[in-house]
């Protein structure tokens, strides 16, 4: 395979990886950190925290080239949660890279990244703390976590955090719309509508969503979009939502019996309930009401993490959006 079939066969979420600080996409507060980091050189140990998909390591990595140079493919050490990272790991492979000599440019330090930072055992935390101080005047630590609370509190006191954001909407469409036109793949507008919905501001599962659709039908619309995706398509439960809001429950919950046996999980759907809530305009669902369903929409997805998760769930859900509106009419709201 030649270069330009290798590049062409990459997936897009690494085709398209920013390799400059300038080029990440949103948490510009987080952003503006980095490239403060970046303008002095000097490089505290770092702990990036936030959900996933949203440019944690993206950003360590953009860092580091910024900071290295062409230096960074020797200076640079990056494990991941697929890698063993007990206190074995962390002894070793760790602690042999931290004593490694590099050539680097003044004032410049050795970086090792370790992605989803909060999957390490405390031992393995405990020996690494050690390490951060031994090697702390050559080696500057980057960790890449989902919670920073599973990082023990040792490390999280030697660490400035870095905390990260979900996407908004607007953001992930204008990257999107970057990379299909690069690409040159035929979509319409509420195709890539369909795709940010589905990503919920994660830029890695926005990319993968629609290169896939691009790959499976060739044309990105909201249909193909919702089936390669597999994720309950929003408009049956607009319109179950709107049979709530006109109080015809036997129907709201007839469109959420049809989800249930189409094989959706009750939290998928309930996923979807909550976002297509939180759309809605604020002529068709007064600002009072959209909380009060929030809130029973809130209940329905505790139970259902609690593994009730049944059709009765969802119909009783449906019930109770409804008794919000009925309320809303009379006047007695809680």
């Amino acid at each position: 395979m030649n270069g330009a079939q290798a590049v062409a066969s990459l997936p897009w979420v690494e085709k398209y990886r920013p390799t400059k600080i300038d080029d990440i996409v949103g948490n510009k507060d987080a952003v503006d950190r980095l490239t403060a980091i970046a303008s002095t050189g000097n490089m505290p140990n770092l702990i990036f925290t936030g959900p996933p998909g949203i440019g944690k390591t993206t950003s360590v990595l953009c860092l580091a080239h910024t900071l290295l140079g062409p230096s960074y493919k020797d200076a640079v050490l990056e494990l991941n949660a697929s890698d063993d990272r007990g206190i074995d790991a962390v002894r070793n492979k760790i602690k042999m890279f931290a004593q490694k000599k590099v050539t680097l440019p003044p004032g410049r330090h050795k970086i090792i990244l370790l992605d989803e930072a909060d999957s390490m055992t405390s031992a393995a935390q405990q020996a690494l703390r050690r390490t951060m101080e031994l090697y702390s005047s050559t080696t500057r630590f980057a960790l890449a976590c989902n919670a920073s609370e599973k990082i023990i509190e040792p490390i999280q006191s030697r660490c400035a955090i870095v905390r990260f954001t979900r996407l908004s909407d607007q953001e992930v469409l204008e990257r999107i719309v970057k990379v299909v036109e690069r690409e040159e793949v035929p979509y319409v507008p509420d195709g890539l509508e369909a795709v940010v919905f589905t990503a919920d501001g994660d830029m890695r599962q926005a990319l993968n969503n629609v290169q896939a659709t691009h790959s499976g039908f060739g044309f990105v619309n909201q249909e193909n979009v919702f089936k390669v995706c597999d994720q309950p398509h929003p408009q049956i439960v607009v319109d179950c939502v709107a049979c709530c809001l006109r109080g015809d429950v036997d129907h709201a919950h007839d469109k959420m019996k049809s989800l249930h046996d189409a094989g959706f999980s009750a939290a998928d759907v309930i996923g979807t309930v909550y976002r297509v809530v939180k759309n809605f305009d604020a002529e068709s669902m007064p600002e009072f009401v959209k909380l009060e369903m929030i809130r029973e929409v809130g209940f329905t997805h505790m139970r259902i993490g609690d593994g009730v998760n049944s059709l009765l769930q969802l119909g009783g859900m449906c019930a109770k959006m409804c008794q919000v509106v009925e309320r809303a009419k009379t006047g007695v709201m809680r």
